[in-house]
C-alpha cells in the first residue's frame, strides 16, 4: 500500500453523521478521532470554506481566520486531510442545512490525488447466543435523580453561574450569525462613551464595548439606545462577563476596530451577568503590519500594530488641545523593521511620560517594541499615534521579536532606512499609498465638484509645476517649538498661544498654493512647509533673507527655477466652505522627484494591463 492511500484509509468513517449527531461537544476531550478530507477549499473575507468529506457523506465547514495562514502557506490544501480538533455544528437559519465551525484542528496530509469516495460495505457478524445475566435485587434507596442534583446546583449557585451551567460557553471564534443560542464569556478590554446621534430616522444613544475571551479572541459589541442605557452603568472595564441573546453581523469594515469578520449587537433582551470571582487575562492578539505597508491604512477608521526596533526617542513635549484647551504630554520615537523603512510613532499621555520615558534611557540598545492599536495618519506622509486602548511592550518574548533582533544585529544596525513618509516612491512595495497608488489625471479631480464632499479622499498625481504667485503669503510665523503661528508681543518677542509662552525669536514657515499642469488641465494645490521647501530650494527663512537684502528680481527668478519641473504629489480632496460657498481644496501631503525608471515600469505594468484586456 503506497503513502496516498495509507493516507485514505485514515479518514474517519461516517464523521459527517457524527458531528452532526454531536453538534456541541463539551471540550476538545470529547471530540473523538475525526479526520474529514478538504473537499473544494475556497476563500470567504478572511476566512476559508470548504465541504468536508468522510468519502461517503459531505458537510459545509468554516476554517476560523486563526487558520488561514495553513493555507496560505500550502500546509493545508484542496483534497487534504484535516484532523478536527475541536468544532461546533450550526443550524442555517430558514434552511435544512449545517454548518461545521472549526475552532481546532490540524492538518494530517497535504493534497491526495483525488477525492475519497467509498463504498460502504457492511459485515455480518455471525449470530451468537449468551447466556442472560443475572438479576440482583436490592432494597429500594432514596436516591435523588440527575435533574434534581443539577437543578439544586442551579438554585444555589449564582446568577452567573447558573447561565454558565445552563449552557456550554462558546469560544467567540466558533460565533457566527446562523447561530442562534449562546453563551460566551468575556472580559471588557476597551469601553466607549455613551454617545449622541441625530440622523434623518431622528435621535438616539450608541455605546459599545471591546471584547475579549480567554483565547484572545475580540470582538466589538454595540448598543443602541434604550439599551444602551441600560448596560452602559452594567459593562465595567476589566470585569468578566457572560453574555446570551445577543446577534451577529457581518462587521463594517470602515467602522471595525478589532480583527473580527463579525460584529455584535445586544439589544434590552440580551443578558448580560458579571462572572463574580473570575479574573482572567486574555493574552494579547497582535496582527502586525510591515512599516512599508502602512500606506493603505492612512485615514482609515481601521488600527494597526507595529513591531520595530527604536532608533530615537524625543523629549517630552506639551501639547494644547484645541478642544478644551488642556495641556497633554506628547513625545515621539522612530522605530524600524525589516522592511527597510522607518516610521515615527507619536505616543501621547501616560504612554509618553511613563514608558516613553522608559524608552528615552535604553535607547542606545536599540529595543524593540510591539505596539497594539496605533492610529495612521498621512502626517509627514506617513506616521502612527496611539489612541486611548493602545499598549506598548519593551522587549517583548514574540517570535516576531525574535526575528527582528536577528535581522538587526546581523544586517539592519549597518542599513541607512528612510521614512516610509518621505519615500512615497514609486518603487516601494505594491502595497503601500506610494505616489503610484490611485494615479489619475488632473481633470478628474476638477471635473467632480462633489468629490471630497463627504470626507477626504486621497489621490496621487504626476505633474509639472507652472506658476508659484510670488505676491502671495508664501509664509507666517511660527514658534520654534511647536510649529503653531505666534504673534507680537505686548513687550519684546512673540506670544504662542499654543505654549502658552513667550519666546525671544520664532522661524517662518511656508504655507502656499501653487498652480500644477498635466495633460488633461490644471489645479491649484494648498502647501505646506516640508514640501514647500523641497520645491522652492530653501527654506522660508533663506527666501525672505533673499527678497530682503537682493531684491524682487532674485526673489521671483528663485520661483521661477522651481517651475516647470515634473513632480509626484500624494493630494488630499475635500470640500472647504467659504463666504458661504463650498469650494474644492486640494492639499498636497507628500511630494518627491520622479524616478524616471520606476516611471517606465509603472508605464509599462499600465499598458501590459491595458493589452491584456
Amino acid at each position: 500500500m503506497d503513502a496516498a492511500a495509507a493516507a485514505a484509509m485514515s479518514v474517519t468513517p461516517c464523521a459527517v453523521a457524527y458531528v452532526m449527531a454531536n453538534p456541541s461537544p463539551a471540550s476538545p476531550d470529547d471530540v473523538k478521532e475525526t479526520v474529514v478530507q478538504v473537499v473544494d477549499l475556497k476563500p470567504i473575507g478572511s476566512r476559508f470554506t470548504f465541504m468536508a468529506s468522510d468519502g461517503k457523506a459531505k458537510i459545509k465547514a468554516i476554517l476560523s481566520t486563526h487558520f488561514a495562514s495553513e493555507v496560505h502557506s500550502g500546509k493545508l490544501q484542496n483534497l487534504g486531510l484535516l484532523r478536527i480538533l475541536n468544532y461546533a455544528c450550526n443550524d442555517i437559519p430558514n434552511k435544512q442545512d449545517k454548518v461545521l465551525i472549526i475552532t481546532k484542528c490540524e492538518v494530517v496530509s497535504p493534497a491526495l490525488d483525488a477525492e475519497i469516495k467509498s463504498e460502504v460495505k457492511v459485515e455480518e457478524e455471525p449470530a451468537t447466543l449468551s447466556k442472560p445475566a443475572a438479576i440482583v435485587l436490592k432494597p429500594r434507596q432514596d436516591v435523588k435523580s440527575a435533574s434534581q442534583i443539577v437543578s439544586e446546583q442551579r438554585g444555589n449557585a449564582a446568577p452567573a453561574a447558573r447561565l454558565a451551567m445552563t449552557r456550554r460557553v462558546h469560544p467567540l471564534i466558533s460565533l457566527n450569525p446562523y447561530q442562534g443560542n449562546w453563551v460566551i464569556k468575556v472580559r471588557v478590554t476597551s469601553k466607549g462613551n455613551l454617545r449622541s446621534y441625530r440622523n434623518a430616522r431622528g435621535e438616539g444613544h450608541v455605546f459599545n464595548v471591546e471584547l475579549t475571551d480567554e483565547d484572545g479572541t475580540q470582538i466589538q459589541a454595540t448598543m443602541f439606545n434604550e439599551a444602551a442605557k441600560k448596560f452602559y452603568p452594567v459593562f465595567e472595564l476589566g470585569k468578566v462577563y457572560y453574555i446570551s441573546k445577543g446577534s451577529l453581523r457581518v462587521a463594517n469594515k470602515q467602522f471595525k476596530t478589532v480583527q473580527n469578520d463579525y460584529e455584535m449587537t445586544l439589544n434590552e433582551s440580551a443578558v448580560v451577568e458579571e462572572a463574580e470571582g473570575e479574573t482572567f487575562i486574555p493574552p494579547v492578539q497582535y496582527n502586525f503590519v510591515k512599516i512599508d505597508m502602512l500606506g493603505p491604512y492612512v485615514g482609515g477608521r481601521e488600527l494597526v500594530d507595529i513591531i520595530g526596533v527604536v532608533q530615537s526617542v524625543s523629549p517630552t513635549l506639551s501639547i494644547r488641545r484645541k478642544i478644551d484647551n488642556e495641556t497633554i504630554p506628547k513625545r515621539d520615537i522612530v522605530v524600524a523593521d525589516d522592511s527597510n523603512k522607518t516610521v515615527t510613532v507619536t505616543l501621547w499621555n501616560d504612554l509618553a511620560t511613563t514608558v516613553g520615558e522608559e524608552l528615552l534611557a535604553m535607547v542606545d540598545s536599540a529595543p524593540i517594541i510591539a505596539v497594539k492599536s496605533l492610529k495612521v495618519s498621512d502626517f509627514q506622509g506617513v506616521s502612527v499615534s496611539t489612541v486611548g486602548k493602545s499598549t506598548l511592550v519593551i522587549n517583548t518574548e514574540l517570535p516576531e521579536a525574535e526575528k527582528l533582533r536577528a535581522w538587526y544585529e546581523s544586517e539592519g544596525k549597518g542599513t541607512s532606512m528612510a521614512s516610509v513618509g518621505a519615500g512615497m516612491n514609486a518603487s516601494s512595495p505594491g502595497g503601500a499609498r506610494s505616489m503610484y497608488s490611485d494615479r489619475v489625471f488632473l481633470s478628474h479631480i476638477t471635473s467632480d465638484s462633489d468629490l471630497g464632499q463627504d470626507k477626504p479622499v486621497f489621490f496621487s498625481l504626476h505633474a509639472h509645476i507652472s506658476h508659484i504667485k510670488p505676491d502671495q503669503t508664501m509664509w507666517y510665523r511660527a514658534c520654534n517649538t511647536c510649529n503653531k503661528k505666534v504673534t507680537e508681543g505686548v513687550g519684546l518677542g512673540y506670544w504662542c498661544e499654543g505654549c502658552q509662552k513667550n519666546y525671544e525669536e520664532c522661524s517662518l514657515r511656508y504655507i502656499m498654493v501653487i498652480k500644477v499642469s498635466d495633460p488633461t488641465g490644471e489645479a491649484w494645490l494648498s502647501l505646506f512647509n516640508d514640501q514647500a521647501e523641497r520645491i522652492v530650494g530653501c527654506s522660508a527663512d533663506d527666501l525672505y533673507r533673499i527678497r530682503k537684502e537682493e531684491g524682487d528680481d532674485r526673489f521671483q527668478l528663485k520661483l521661477k527655477e522651481a517651475t516647470w519641473v515634473p513632480h509626484l504629489f500624494r493630494v488630499s480632496v475635500a470640500q472647504n466652505e467659504y463666504m458661504g460657498e463650498k469650494r474644492q481644496r486640494i492639499t498636497v501631503r507628500s511630494e518627491s522627484p520622479v524616478d524616471f525608471a520606476a516611471e517606465a515600469r509603472y508605464q509599462l505594468e499600465e499598458i501590459a494591463k491595458l493589452s491584456a484586456c
